[in-house]
């Protein structure tokens, strides 16, 4: 065998111990941080600990230019898999390149994210970010040949259910894109975008009752109609085919006495409905816009108290959701039963937030007294 093809195979050699300890590797990362995602852990266990006199480290710039690092030697490697001719001991430069840098960076970066300084919230979703970007990665690792050939045309462009090499780099680029965004948005800007969201869907709950109970009234106005059209029927209880395809098809009616006021119990959540999208807008303006300047050098009650309202906040949109299933289902009683719940956090929220971050009392601290008193009002 001439030295050339001794030398090719040393590094198909050293090729596949790489790429199985770099899978291991990013494995184990991507389970540390799926944990810190989930909130189940507070410190990833294999990133190394930062010395006690080391100057403190912005970790949303850390996550940045790993994800920056990671996205440049995906593109690299990408390209050694695909193009001839088939160079073993380049892939394992960047490889190389790639396991001893910016993944552990990467899960480092969610480590040294201390929840008392970025929150909580923060924190976590800075850890799924980067679990995606692992977890996309150790996938793209899989597919780098080791049989000294570049990929397949299949392998290059998916066949069969898999996504193939191009399509996985894209996918890679996107998740890494999420992370560099994280930098950009800072901890006031992801927050922002969460309670609007929240609101949003709020907004949608909003929208389907609205349409439920234009709905519900022409139902009225189309029994009405068929009332008329039924006069001179002989026993008053004649339906046409067309009319037993409706009632089939549609949601449950209200009954026209409405014994169990189910419109009166409608009209209440609506209002209630518009004052709690009324509360998220006013938060994100008078609260969250004016965030002291996070991370914090040290443990501060601001991320505390982001942590206690935040999960409430996205809870509330939910619990909406359930009230409109009561009423669809004319349900009194789980009308009432979500409706206290709703009310009960809502207030919660805008308590927890009346006081301003730095001083006593503002604006909106009247405004929230009064939300609560109109929230709690009964109709």
């Amino acid at each position: 065998m001439s030295p050339r093809a001794n030398k090719q195979d040393s590094s198909l050699d050293s090729l596949k111990a790489l790429v199985q300890s770099t899978s291991s590797l990013i494995a184990q990362l991507e389970n540390d941080l799926h944990s810190a995602a989930l909130d189940k852990i507070q410190q990833a266990t294999n990133a190394a600990p930062a010395p006690a006199d080391a100057a403190p480290v912005d970790t949303l710039a850390l996550a940045h230019d790993s994800a920056t690092l990671i996205k440049a030697h995906t593109t690299k490697l990408s390209l050694l898999i695909i193009n001839e001719p088939f160079t073993p001991s380049a892939i394992v430069k960047v490889l190389r390149e790639l396991a001893a840098g910016p993944v552990p960076a990467i899960a480092s970066a969610v480590q040294l994210c201390a929840a008392d300084t970025y929150t909580s919230i923060a924190r976590q979703d800075l850890a799924w970010r980067c679990y995606q970007v692992l977890k996309e990665l150790r996938g793209f690792v899989d597919l780098i040949p080791l049989n000294g050939k570049t990929l397949s045309v299949e392998r290059k462009n998916g066949a069969n259910g898999d996504k193939g090499s191009i399509l996985a780099t894209g996918v890679i680029w996107a998740a890494c894109d999420d992370v560099i965004l994280l930098k950009q948005l800072g901890i006031r800007g992801l927050l922002v975008k969460k309670v609007e969201e929240y609101r949003d869907t709020l907004q949608d709950v909003l929208e389907e009752l609205k349409e439920w109970s234009e709905e519900i009234d022409d139902d009225d106005d189309d029994e009405e109609d068929n009332e008329i059209d039924n006069k001179d029927d002989e026993d008053g209880t004649h339906l046409s085919a067309q009319q037993m395809l409706d009632d089939l098809m549609t949601s449950q009616r209200i009954p026209r006495d409405d014994p169990d006021k189910i419109r009166e119990r409608l009209d209440s959540c609506l209002k209630r409905l518009r004052l709690t999208t009324l509360l998220y807008s006013a938060i994100i303006k008078r609260r969250i816009k004016t965030l002291p300047p996070l991370p914090a050098k040290e443990a501060t009650p601001v991320a505390e108290r982001l942590d206690q309202m935040l999960p409430i906040l996205k809870r509330l949109p939910h619990q909406f959701g359930e009230v409109a299933c009561a009423f669809y289902e004319l349900d009194p009683g789980d009308i009432d039963k979500a409706m206290d719940a709703c009310i009960s956090d809502a207030v919660a929220a805008s308590e927890m937030l009346k006081i301003p971050w730095e001083a006593n009392k503002d604006g909106f601290t009247e405004w929230a007294e009064k939300f609560q008193i109109s929230i709690k009002k009964p109709d």
